[in-house]
């Protein structure tokens, strides 16, 4: 079985997490990802952003040493919530259930709140199996789709 790890992300790391988050599958899944994603220097501005934030807690995730995504928690209007980014290359392989595990032995806070695309099976599979339950849908727009989607609220105590 692979080794799936976590650590601070380096600046190393910025070229594969803009072309992993640029790839045309995963952004369609994601769905609420940002306006160009092959807008380099708003992904290097928001990076910049998200490292030197105080409330933000950011980890690179490795497989057997290689990179393969990244996943944090940040504040939004006093709830504390999680997001994670995997290569599709090693989707269906346990590395986001195993991040996921490990990030959430790193950070305590509770109640933590995830969202995730309401057609995202896969991701909304990850977040239930790590103890997440669904608090409710909202319809928002999606900018990697062009249109207001459903997304689903969850939560973990």
């Amino acid at each position: 079985m692979a080794e799936v790890a976590l650590r601070a992300v380096e600046d190393s790391d910025l070229d594969a997490l803009f072309d992993q988050m640029r790839d045309p599958e995963s952004v369609r899944m994601a769905a609420f990802t940002a306006e160009d994603p092959d807008d380099r220097a708003a992904f290097d501005a928001h990076m910049a952003k998200v490292r030197s934030a105080h409330d933000v807690a950011l980890r690179a995730v490795t497989r057997d040493g290689a990179l393969v995504g990244s996943i944090s928690s940040f504040v939004v209007e006093g709830d504390t919530e999680i997001t994670y980014w995997i290569d599709r290359a090693v989707w269906g392989q346990g590395v986001a259930g195993r991040a996921l595990a490990l990030f959430l032995d790193e950070v305590r806070t509770r109640p933590l709140h995830a969202r995730a695309a309401g057609d995202n099976a896969g991701s909304l599979r990850v977040l239930r199996r790590a103890g997440f339950a669904v608090v409710g849908t909202e319809t928002s727009y999606a900018p990697a789709r062009g249109t207001e989607i459903e997304e689903t609220v969850l939560r973990l105590d």
